[in-house]
């Protein structure tokens, strides 16, 4: 979908609505990604911490990740100055994360375009289903200038495709047509005749032609196989410049191949854009999966994700040229992916991705996601957000309305405030550090006597059926009433990879609990660490706990 630049670029005018999901209460204004030799004017912040002005800034470079976060499966395009991101997310709910940014290295979360995980009853944690690592993988994203509509597109479980669009990027987004063929990794390209074609595929890519209303598929044709030389290849982009169609495919998890055609239908030749490239954060994997983007001023750059874990798959840039050929060139620093490169367009720094966010309104921040889809009926948001328990258990993987915030890298503290007052006996409530080896610190209530517990051990077998319910490492008794629970973390690949906890009773002096832990990073979960706020019961419902802040710095 570009034009300026050659690329086949859909515009439409402004499309800067406020975030419609809430916003931090309290924004910490900074850039997203390290600016170097910046000045930087403060954007203005209205009371609901709603950006209302933003002053752009003098600076020279950015460096990668341009995000240190957990944002894999990138889908990065532009509509007119702005341009706009979304990831996969698996199981966590709302899906498919929409960010935006004015220079391509800033970036505030905006929406999801899938407002429910609604393909089947597992993505509810109901009884003893679980949907784990299940859900939204690599989708991509669009808009429509012929209709003015915003696309998004994915298959679920190597089964179904689900398109939803919106009118407006920030939403309401709704289900627009399921297909009963799975469009699997897959990328769409408006073209210039409104034309609607998804490239996809794993080894065996092919590209879909979509009725012009997008609830149907016209044609589809297999367009490459990959040879054994190559072998699998997947995660689909598709772009047209120049008259020239352009698939970009990863080989897992180091390479980067662009099929190039003059029909969207082939055929294409194939070229090698990045091998086994040194990552540009230390312990990090190849930078590889990713797409294509430009400029309005005729620049492109390649976004592309790095494996980072225990923080998961981060998203990295770099300018591109064009050979003599029609093939897309990377800009290498030593023949590695730069560290730094120059910023792509005059910085515009919005909201910090980190500060404290006290649920002001009746809304969550874009930045939330729940573990699996949560029972609207047990949490409110209105200027502080109360949790009741909502599933009996002693299992934090079964445990409905988990609330999650992705890890802001290198290293992280999270401190939440809750009160206790309202929790009954058997309740368990507090914060973790949450994935398939898990550790959290929480308010434990045994037949009305409170303690502040460290729980460790808790953890899956590789099917994600649990493995442990954790072992309480440390406690020690409290009152009811206020406390502010904490998660240190460092996520650095390789040399970090630790977690610690501490609680305070006056939110100054804090006490550490329990030991240290170290971070796994296997990649078979696929997502990274995240923070996550939990209260659940073992006993019977009915308690609550009341959380008036998260800050994360």
């Amino acid at each position: 979908m570009w034009e300026e630049g050659c690329f086949h670029v859909i515009t439409t005018p402004a499309i800067a609505a406020p975030i419609s999901e809430g916003v931090l209460s309290s924004v910490i204004w900074a850039s997203a990604a390290l600016v170097h030799r910046s000045v930087i004017t403060a954007p203005d912040v209205n009371l609901n911490g709603a950006l209302t002005t933003r002053e752009p800034s003098a600076a020279d470079t950015f460096a990668n990740p341009i995000i240190w976060e957990d944002l894999a499966d990138l889908d990065v395009f532009r509509v007119e100055d702005v341009w706009y991101y979304t990831s996969s997310t698996m199981h966590y709910s709302p899906g498919a994360p929409i960010l935006r940014s004015y220079d391509l290295v800033n970036w505030e979360y905006i929406s999801h375009a899938v407002p429910s995980l609604s393909w089947s009853s597992s993505y509810n944690l109901t009884g003893t289903s679980r949907a784990y690592v299940k859900g939204i993988w690599a989708s991509t994203m669009r808009y429509r200038k012929s209709n003015g509509k915003w696309y998004w597109i994915g298959c679920i479980e190597f089964s179904k495709t689900y398109i939803y669009s919106a009118s407006s990027v920030t939403g309401p987004w709704s289900l627009t047509a399921t297909l009963n063929t799975c469009l699997y990794d897959c990328g769409l390209l408006v073209d210039d005749d409104d034309t609607l074609y998804v490239a996809y595929g794993n080894t065996q890519i092919s590209v879909a032609q979509l009725s012009s209303d997008a609830t149907s598929i016209v044609k589809t044709q297999q367009v490459y196989a990959a040879p054994g030389n190559i072998g699998t290849i997947e995660g689909s982009r598709l772009y047209k410049k120049d008259g020239q169609y352009y698939i970009f495919v990863t080989h897992p998890a180091n390479q980067e191949y662009v099929l190039k055609a003059s029909s969207p239908f082939g055929s294409y030749s194939i070229k090698i854009l990045a091998n086994s490239l040194a990552s540009p954060v230390s312990g990090g994997g190849n930078p590889h999966q990713g797409g294509l983007v430009d400029t309005p001023d005729g620049k492109w750059y390649y976004a592309a994700f790095i494996d980072a874990f225990p923080g998961g798959r981060m998203p990295v840039l770099a300018p591109v040229t064009w050979g003599s050929d029609g093939f897309p060139v990377l800009t290498l620093n030593s023949g590695a992916w730069g560290k730094t490169y120059p910023l792509p367009a005059a910085a515009h720094p919005l909201g910090s991705l980190t500060g404290t966010d006290s649920f002001n309104g009746t809304t969550l921040s874009a930045a939330w996601e729940w573990n699996h889809n949560p029972d609207i009926t047990k949490f409110t948001v209105n200027d502080g957000l109360t949790l009741s328990t909502a599933t009996i258990t002693s299992d934090l993987y079964q445990a409905r309305n988990t609330l999650t915030h992705r890890i802001h890298g290198p290293t992280s503290t999270a401190t939440i405030t809750m009160d206790t007052t309202n929790m009954t006996a058997g309740d368990r409530a507090g914060l973790s550090l949450f994935r398939d080896q898990s550790a959290w610190i929480g308010v434990v209530n045994n037949g009305g006597t409170l303690s502040v517990t460290m729980t460790n051990g808790v953890n899956m077998n590789s099917d994600w059926t649990t493995r442990s319910t954790g072992t309480a490492a440390a406690s020690t008794g409290i009152s009811k009433g206020k406390i502010y629970l904490r998660g240190t973390v460092n996520i650095n690949p390789g040399t970090g990879r630790t977690g610690s906890f501490s609680y305070s009773l006056d939110g100054t002096t804090f006490i550490p609990l329990g030991s240290s832990l170290t971070l796994t990073n296997d990649w078979h979960y696929f997502m990274g660490y995240r923070w996550g706020i939990f209260n659940y019961a073992t006993s019977a419902l009915g308690g609550t706990v009341r959380i008036t802040s998260f800050a994360q710095a």
